[in-house]
């Protein structure tokens, strides 16, 4: 087996291993992360101090007490509510942890208050942060939280048809002399390459195309070179969509903190393919997509899973381009809930704000991951 294609299996197997490894072995050290950060029970004789309280048990999946302590938990059940907060179908804030939480009073009265609450979630792939604006009412002298739950969606029953392309590998069995032998990688290609000066480091941002007529697992390695010296070599990890389907392309983005671009004499990139079974389902539909302005500079839209299995964790990975086509940067977000069949899910990607008002136009690919595809 080439260097390459060994190369290739273990950045695929880390990729997968670090989407999957909260599936496997879920964290569970939220409280001690909370207590950490000295947010510890407070005394519940005002608004903010069972809001307080109501975070923290979360933060330590103490759901009992959690459940127990809210005005409205006749209106739904303990496990609705732990789905509502935790997440389910295997998405990302199912294994995440709450990594600290902000508690923003917006009104008040001597017997109603609003409080916006916003919990930090720690995940695998990155952090998330999902906010909720909480009614707190006292009952006699006592303040409990009415928690505003989201009813599921649920789809009918219907059937989906499938119609789409696979493509499957055929390994050469133990004593076999038949399948994939030794087969040639398949045939990529660098299509754009633009390095920039960001942070006070550099960012290598460009776009694989995958040329072949067969699927490929694909990474991207860029060396920085100086006049004497290579500076910094280093790979794209999560900020590519590792799998590519024939003629499809994916961004790539590829960071060095600690060098400053006029040290750069040039840029030496080294694009890496393997070939992989791949399916082109699910197709995801990405509608309604818009670019927001500052001071929220984003990219938002909604992914819709038209098949009908669920997704566990989708990967949105948006180009954004100058008038010249010219790519001037590569963001990504990885939505913090499953993508349910037939079913629209929100995405936001961050766009800094220096960069939104030169794009003019953009591109959005999602990469998606489901645990019965990975057992």
């Amino acid at each position: 087996m080439t260097g390459g294609r060994l190369l290739g299996f273990t950045l695929m197997a880390a990729t997968l291993a670090l989407i999957v490894v909260g599936t496997v072995w879920p964290n569970q050290s939220g409280a001690s992360v909370i207590d950490a950060r000295a947010r510890m029970e407070v005394s519940g004789s005002s608004p903010e101090g069972v809001v307080n309280n109501l975070l923290v048990q979360i933060g330590r999946r103490d759901w009992e007490s959690a459940y127990a302590s809210l005005a409205n938990k006749a209106e739904f059940t303990e496990p609705e509510f732990i789905r509502d907060v935790n997440g389910s179908n295997g998405g990302l804030r199912t294994f995440a942890d709450v990594d600290g939480f902000d508690i923003q009073p917006l009104h008040a009265s001597s017997d109603q208050a609003t409080i916006r609450a916003s919990l930090r979630w720690a995940s695998v792939v990155g952090s998330f942060t999902d906010s909720r604006d909480l009614n707190v009412m006292r009952t006699g002298d006592r303040w409990q939280v009415a928690w505003p739950i989201a009813k599921e969606v649920r789809v009918p029953p219907q059937v989906i048809p499938v119609n789409y392309l696979r493509w499957d590998v055929i390994d050469r069995g133990p004593g076999e002399d038949w399948g994939r032998q030794d087969v040639e990688d398949p045939h990529v290609r660098i299509v754009a390459m633009h390095p920039v000066e960001r942070g006070g480091g550099v960012v290598v941002l460009g776009e694989l195309l995958n040329e072949d007529v067969v699927p490929a697992f694909v990474t991207v390695r860029a060396s920085l070179l100086g006049k004497d010296a290579s500076l910094a070599t280093a790979d794209s990890f999560d900020k590519i969509s590792h799998v590519l389907l024939p003629k499809q392309v994916s961004p790539f983005r590829i960071d060095f903190p600690e060098i400053r671009l006029p040290q750069v004499d040039s840029v030496r990139i080294q694009p890496t393919s393997s070939l992989v079974g791949a399916s082109a389902d699910p197709v995801i539909g990405i509608e309604s997509q818009k670019l927001n302005p500052v001071p929220d500079s984003s990219l938002s839209g909604t992914l819709v899973n038209q098949s009908g299995q669920v997704v566990n964790v989708a990967h949105v990975l948006g180009t954004f381009y100058d008038n010249t086509g010219q790519i001037l940067w590569v963001a990504d977000q990885y939505p913090s809930s499953a993508l349910l069949p037939q079913t629209p899910q929100p995405f936001t990607i961050p766009l800094p704000a220096d960069i939104a008002n030169k794009v003019k136009n953009y591109r959005v690919v999602v990469s998606t991951y489901s645990s019965d595809r990975l057992r």
